[in-house]
């Protein structure tokens, strides 16, 4: 597989990173576009873009902070909570970052016109925002963040859309999670996963204690069951 860091010139004009994978498969394929946790393109969300490319898919990860501080931060780093604020109205401006992206991605040869957006704490919500208005084919929402605030955005949807989380989470309190657990029982599109004892952040090998190895693995499965679909 081919790992290029690469510019993206966004709608606005300016110019921000993406981390891009392509495979070494033969033929056209789906991609995965990887909206981050607060963190930022960091180890860890390169090393989930590198393992979807070596199961034959292409996978971006953008820089969502470009507008705030841009690049990947420390776990601990003071920058962390102010790059994300106000939360509602900085994902509101990632979303021309997210569509831009898969602008960018439609130029790769090898991509056949479907994508997932998969979202990490901060990017949960673009698992639900892709598929409804940004162009994207499927979603999925790993620990994801302020889903509350966009649960009416699934009406209309008819894409897939995976929400995962533990019932640790404290980026899902109960109220939310009870409202997604509903959520499939009126939507066939839409399965919600929660998982007993797991915390926020499970998906992060580098994020210390949260980290679980099989509702990792379980996530990646869903995705590459999604994106299996979309070939």
């Amino acid at each position: 597989m081919q790992k290029k860091d690469i510019k993206i010139r966004s709608a606005e004009g300016k110019d921000f990173d993406c981390y891009v994978v392509t495979p070494d498969a033969v033929g056209k394929v789906p991609a995965i576009v990887l909206a981050s946790a607060i963190h930022g393109v960091d180890g860890d969300l390169r090393a989930i873009a590198d393992a979807f490319a070596a199961k034959g898919y292409i996978a971006a990860a953008p820089d969502l902070f470009s507008r705030t501080v841009p690049g990947p931060l420390a776990r601990g780093d003071a920058r962390s909570t102010p790059r994300g604020q106000p939360r509602l109205e900085v994902i509101k401006t990632g979303e021309a970052d997210m569509a831009d992206t898969l602008a960018e991605v439609r130029k790769l040869p090898q991509f056949n016109g479907k994508a997932v957006a998969m979202g990490f704490c901060y990017g949960g919500p673009y698992a639900i925002l892709g598929p409804k208005r940004l162009g994207y084919s499927a979603g999925v929402s790993c620990h994801g963040t302020q889903l509350g605030d966009y649960i009416k955005e699934l009406d209309g949807v008819t894409q897939p859309v995976c929400i995962i989380w533990g019932d640790q989470d404290h980026a899902a309190p109960p109220p939310v999670q009870v409202a997604y657990r509903a959520v499939p029982a009126r939507m066939k599109n839409v399965d919600v996963h929660i998982f007993a004892g797991i915390q926020h952040g499970y998906m992060m090998a580098g994020g210390g204690k949260a980290f679980d190895q099989k509702t990792y693995d379980f996530s990646m499965g869903r995705a590459l069951a999604i994106l299996g679909g979309l070939r």
